[in-house]
């Protein structure tokens, strides 16, 4: 199964109207076996990951704003000196977001990204235990050049990355229903429903190989 997952329109700043929209394409691939799958009604749910850190992002959807911040990031992990490893931290998706908890060091950190803060989350297609995450950056300005980051995770292992993907998926899911709710109930008005609706957001369960194909489909029609 191939499927992408959008919330609200591509174009614009501030859609009319927030829906979710699905496509999908049926393959024999492994990686969307039953283990992989998560629903709701499994969050949350928490992985051990390694972080690899953000970068600025030059937009908010798409695995062309990804690519080269998680390039740039793994480039820097095989260059890091023998005594340097990349930090562990549990990694746990729910309703309301995404939470980061370091367990390395001796001081626990803890970085909360709402659900509603993050744009986009994809599996890389070149380094497939990766999993990238874009976040529109705190009390952000508008006019600032890379008003978001990009922030990358190492898996355990290719099926991982794949199920956080698909964990960030169904929160996605659940925050659409919330702002749908939240428009029927305010009549398609009011600032809380505003509020919500201007928040727009993809993610991307296309396997590495299918996303690869779409690529260069791209650069053969052009």
């Amino acid at each position: 199964m191939s499927t992408k997952i959008s919330n609200g329109s591509s174009g614009g700043t501030s859609p009319a109207s927030t829906t979710m929209t699905t496509t999908t394409t049926n393959n024999n691939n492994n990686n969307d076996s039953p283990d992989v799958q998560v629903t709701v009604k499994d969050l949350p749910i928490s992985f051990k990951v390694k972080y690899l850190g953000s970068q600025p992002a030059t937009g908010l959807w798409g695995i062309k704003h990804t690519r080269l911040p998680v390039d740039h990031l793994v480039s820097v992990a095989k260059n890091l000196p023998p005594n340097r490893i990349l930090p562990f931290c549990n990694l746990t998706v729910s309703l309301d977001g995404v939470k980061i908890e370091s367990i390395t060091s001796k001081l626990t950190s803890v970085s909360n990204f709402t659900i509603d803060t993050i744009s986009y989350g994809v599996q890389d297609l070149v380094y497939t235990r990766v999993f990238a995450m874009i976040v529109v950056k705190e009390n952000y300005n508008l006019k600032e050049k890379n008003p978001f980051d990009v922030h990358a995770f190492v898996c355990d292992s290719r099926a991982m990355a794949r199920k956080l993907t698909f964990a960030l998926a169904a929160s996605f899911q659940d925050y659409s229903k919330r702002v749908k709710e939240a428009e029927e109930k305010n009549g398609g008005s009011g600032c809380d429903a505003e509020k919500l609706l201007r928040k727009k957001f993809a993610i991307d369960l296309r396997t590495p190989e299918e996303m690869q194909q779409d690529i260069t489909e791209q650069e053969t029609e052009a």
